[in-house]
């Protein structure tokens, strides 16, 4: 009873098994982990000759301490001492292997496989070499493609894994599995035969919902030229447009109702955009959510937007008169000169060094006054840029 004690006191979670003493099966711990662990004793207790079996995962982290743990069976007088020893043994191997990589259960592997099998393999598109990144693939009914990244953990499938999607709105998904019995362990384990094959069609659902808005942001981009961003992503819900030469609007759709009025941003010299914020405010209550947002845009502002077909995109891209460059740290020029022989685009923080530099220059909190590089003509540049 005493080296029961003794034992519990070193190894709470390790307890016997039978009245002899002869087994014993629990957990040892160390840097504040458990393993799973199981001594079987002959009937001498000899400890010298007793069995010792324990997780995969211990195994492998003792793997190269085998030789050691054997000379301590040989060594120690009682289990109590070998159990000390072991969990010295242990803590070694955790501290000198930090960054060891231990392979997953061989139970997740099991029920990945017949996880991705139950799925479907057409839906798969990618997975790593580990087994621990999965790309899936689905169509919408508009026949567009999508991915759906999965990283799942260990725990696969008692946790749901990490998805990443391109998507303008958060995409949770609903995890409630069931518990059960895997063949392969005694282990309680949740089914895992459905588990991707619900989120794919929680992953469709998703994709439905969202029809209406890339129909929406589709036609603006097959039927205008969108300056920004250059290779829109299904997440983005902008779209930079181009009216006329150094003229163009920035909207900003809403992904949950695509066909309300969006944002409006109009970039130009004033004498050009003025009137178009007239005519979008002043048009503002003939918006019909029953016809698509870029009609809308053309009968509120009385235009026709520049053709794909007749025009290219060069004739709208002007570089930035003072560095020369369309692109500077990913900004397009998005100031112009209000004169209208000038009309010259900049950069913001191109003009914006440039007004500095100026004598003639001055500044009012966030406004610069100054005069046109090109035709000195004055100009006003309201900067964000705080003052050096």
């Amino acid at each position: 009873m005493a080296a029961r004690g003794a034992l519990l006191r070193q190894c709470p979670l390790l307890l016997p098994q039978n009245m002899e003493g002869t087994a014993y099966e629990g957990f040892v711990s160390a840097q504040g982990r458990d393993f799973h662990i199981r001594i079987l004793l002959p009937a001498a207790s000899q400890l010298k000759n007793a069995r010792i079996e324990c997780s995969w995962h211990l195994k492998k982290i003792l793997h190269g301490y085998r030789h050691i743990v054997k000379q301590r069976l040989h060594s120690c007088p009682d289990l109590v001492s070998f159990v000390v020893e072991l969990k010295t043994i242990l803590e070694i191997a955790l501290k000198n292997t930090p960054e060891l990589h231990v392979p997953w259960p061989p139970e997740y592997y099991s029920c990945l496989v017949k996880d991705l099998e139950t799925l479907g393999w057409n839906k798969v598109a990618y997975v790593d070499t580990a087994l621990t990144t999965i790309k899936l693939k689905a169509e919408d009914s508009r026949d567009r493609q999508h991915l759906i990244t999965l990283k799942l953990s260990a725990k696969y499938p008692t946790e749901p894994p990490d998805c990443t999607v391109d998507f303008p709105v958060q995409f949770a998904i609903s995890w409630m599995p069931q518990a059960c019995f895997c063949e392969c362990t005694i282990e309680l384990h949740i089914p895992c035969e459905d588990s991707l094959v619900d989120i794919h069609k929680q992953f469709l659902v998703a994709l439905e919902s969202l029809k209406e808005f890339w129909d929406t942001m589709d036609e603006i981009d097959e039927k205008t030229w969108v300056l920004e961003p250059e290779n829109p992503a299904r997440c983005a819900t902008s779209r930079r447009i181009a009216i006329g030469n150094n003229v163009s609007v920035n909207i900003e759709v809403d992904p949950r109702h695509p066909k309300m009025l969006p944002e409006c941003y109009f970039l130009g010299a004033d004498h050009v955009v003025n009137p178009l914020r007239t005519k979008l405010n002043n048009n503002m209550h003939l918006w019909d959510p029953e016809i698509s947002l870029l009609q809308n845009l053309r009968d509120l502002l009385e235009i026709d937007f520049p053709s794909r077909a007749a025009l290219e995109k060069s004739d709208f891209t002007k570089d930035c008169g003072i560095c020369y460059a369309y692109r500077l740290n990913g900004a397009t020029p998005d100031q112009v000169c209000d004169e209208p022989r000038c009309g010259q685009p900049f950069h913001q923080a191109c003009l914006y060094e440039w007004l500095q530099g100026l004598p003639s220059s001055r500044q009012s909190f966030n406004v610069i006054f100054g005069e046109c590089p090109y035709c000195n003509k004055p100009l006003t540049l309201k900067s964000s840029m705080k003052k050096p």
